[in-house]
Parts: C-alpha cells; structure tokens; sequence
C-alpha cells in the first residue's frame, strides 16, 4: 500500500489553490476552467483531480484556506483581559486583507456563487456568525468595564461593526481609486468615535431598534491570498 505524506499531500493542495485564486479572482468561477488551473499548477489533470474532486472543490477550499488562522485569532481575541484593545484588533485583522489585490474581487465573486449553492452559503454563513459572536462577546465586555458607550445595544452593534468591515471588501472590488490600506486607519478612528461616544437617548434608542444585517447569506469578511 503507498504512504501518504501528510505534508507534501497538503504542500501540493496549497500550491493547486494558490494557481486557482488569480484565476478564480480575475475571470470568476464560471469563466475558469480546469484546465486553466491545471496549466496554471503545471500540472496534469490526472494530478490535480488527485487532490480535488472538480474546479468547485477548489473554489471551496480557497475561501477556507485560511479558517484556522481565523480561528486561533478569535479565540485569542475572546481570551484577552482587554476587550477594547482585543475588539480593534480584531477589526484590523479582518479588514486588513481588503488591501490584497485578489482578495475583494475574491470576496465578490464567493457572495455571487452563495446565491447559487447552499453549501457555500452556509459555509459563509457560519463564517459571519463566528465573526459577529466574537465581536458581540468583546462589545459587551467592553461596555460592562466602561470603556465603550453602555446604551449601545451589542448585538445590533457588532452588525454595524461587520458592516464597516465589509465595506472595505465592497469599496475596494468596486472602486479603482479606493485605497484599502490608506483607509485602515479612518476605519479604526470611525470605530473608536462610534463606540466611545457620549451615550445619549438618539443613540441609545438607534442601537436598539435598527439592524443593519442584510437578508440572505453574509458578505465574507475576510479572505487572505498570498
């Protein structure tokens, strides 16, 4: 029977996924061919069905390449003994990716395929849930030692909060002259201002009754390429 090595099994699905991403980022998921991603792998299709079944297994793996790193750095976030220092680091880390060139037009092309397969829409689902229970988590903490606003209600908040977010990925595929990193740091001073403002009865009464969170599957927040 052949052994299987772990690593280079892994090493040679890595380097299948990183040929697809400019493909898949460039031309979209339709418009990509196996044989595209096999020449841009240099190699056979033989090969590459090894690793993956079909180019939509590829795609999935792309976007979820990355789910570890995701959720050590959230779970590191929730663990922390500031929730204000811990909640505007987790915002850097999931906007900072929009700065890569691949991957708001990556972010676009996974919501425009959400509409069409259940899988990936729960996956992306699921994605936005973790995201928005991490950050509701360290918007309480935050308002129950008083470093943020207290009449903010923190689940609606942390929707605003992902909204922000995903705006980046939005401004970004949409917008030529829109600098991603440039705008990091507007975004994390609209965030502190946002948060650590005066409470009043206006903002109160808003963090209560409005919810940003769109109908139908979530815009992916963060999508990291090399």
């Amino acid at each position: 029977m052949r052994t299987i090595d772990p690593a280079k099994h892994a090493a040679r699905r890595q380097h299948i996924v990183r040929a697809a991403c400019e493909l898949f980022a460039t031309q979209g998921f339709e418009r990509t061919t196996t044989a595209q991603i096999c020449k841009a792998a240099g190699m056979s299709s033989g090969n590459v069905f090894h690793y993956f079944p079909n180019k939509r297994a590829i795609f999935l793996a792309l976007l979820q390449d990355d789910k570890d790193d995701k959720n050590e750095r959230l779970t590191r976030a929730t663990a922390s003994a500031d929730p204000w220092a811990a909640l505007l680091d987790v915002v850097e880390f999931l906007a900072a990716p929009a700065a890569e060139p691949l991957t708001p037009p990556l972010v676009m092309e996974a919501m425009l395929q959400a509409h069409r397969d259940p899988e990936l829409a729960g996956l992306l689902s699921q994605d936005s849930t973790d995201e928005h229970s991490v950050i509701t988590e360290l918007l309480t903490r935050a308002a129950a030692a008083g470093q943020i606003d207290p009449g903010l209600d923190p689940d609606h908040t942390a929707s605003w909060v992902m909204a922000l977010i995903a705006s980046m990925y939005t401004s970004a595929a949409t917008e030529p002259s829109f600098d991603p990193a440039g705008q990091l740091p507007t975004l994390r001073l609209i965030v502190q201002r946002f948060l650590r403002g005066e409470p009043s009865e206006h903002r109160s009464s808003a963090g209560r009754h409005l919810d940003p969170r769109p109908a139908g599957p979530p815009l992916p927040t963060r999508k990291r390429t090399t």
